[in-house]
């Protein structure tokens, strides 16, 4: 296994009430800077569906945060950080699992998450675009990037690197799990509130 279930998960319709609330954001506000319905948005906090990683982008840009804010707050950001494997943060959306690997609570420009995609899993139907650069390993099954208007197939071993402000988004075309480490980096410490932003 590439991760462990025994890993906590985190209640992304709980923390999106948090992070809300925290703002002094209402439900139609947030639905208005979000682009989202309001009845979208009460079924996530409800728990009653999972948003998409582009709707989470979506999200953590009207909330004002970045993505790492769905993990949790840390109470501060260290200059080293260990993860054991069962410990690893997750954010589960539909047809797969979005993994913290210390990222979120790194105090340098660097964010690493493993993706965990099952057969048509995808990161939604929205592109998304944020600062730094981007980098990806497939280490199992096939993953398809869209980037820039281009289509890169990769399978096991295979990488990509590209500049995160070009519009991009991904998906699993194959039959089986599709596993990838992506490596979000050399974002400035001051835009880790822009490292969010979506493009439609």
């Amino acid at each position: 296994m590439l991760f462990s279930k025994d890993a906590p998960s985190i209640n992304v319709g709980g923390r999106l009430r948090e992070l809300r609330k925290g703002r002094n954001i209402s439900m139609r506000g947030l639905a208005i800077k979000s682009g989202l319905s309001a009845n979208a948005l009460s079924m996530i906090e409800r728990g009653k569906t999972s948003p998409s990683v582009s709707t989470l982008y979506k999200l953590a840009e009207a909330l004002g945060v970045d993505i790492t804010a769905f993990f949790g707050e840390p109470a501060e950001r260290l200059s080293c950080v260990f993860v054991k494997a069962d410990e690893r943060a997750r954010v589960p959306f539909q047809r797969g699992l979005w993994e913290g690997m210390g990222g979120e609570k790194f105090a340098g420009r660097v964010l690493p998450f493993m993706l965990t995609l099952e057969n048509g899993g995808a990161s939604g139907p929205h592109f998304m675009a944020h600062t730094g650069h981007e980098f990806v390993l497939c280490l199992r099954g096939v993953l398809e990037y869209q980037v820039d208007g281009r289509v890169y197939r990769m399978e096991i071993g295979d990488s990509l690197i590209f500049a995160a402000r070009l519009r991009h988004k991904w998906r699993n075309p194959g039959k089986t799990v599709a596993n990838a480490l992506i490596l979000l980096s050399d974002f400035e410490e001051t835009d880790r509130n822009e490292i969010h932003r979506h493009a439609e």
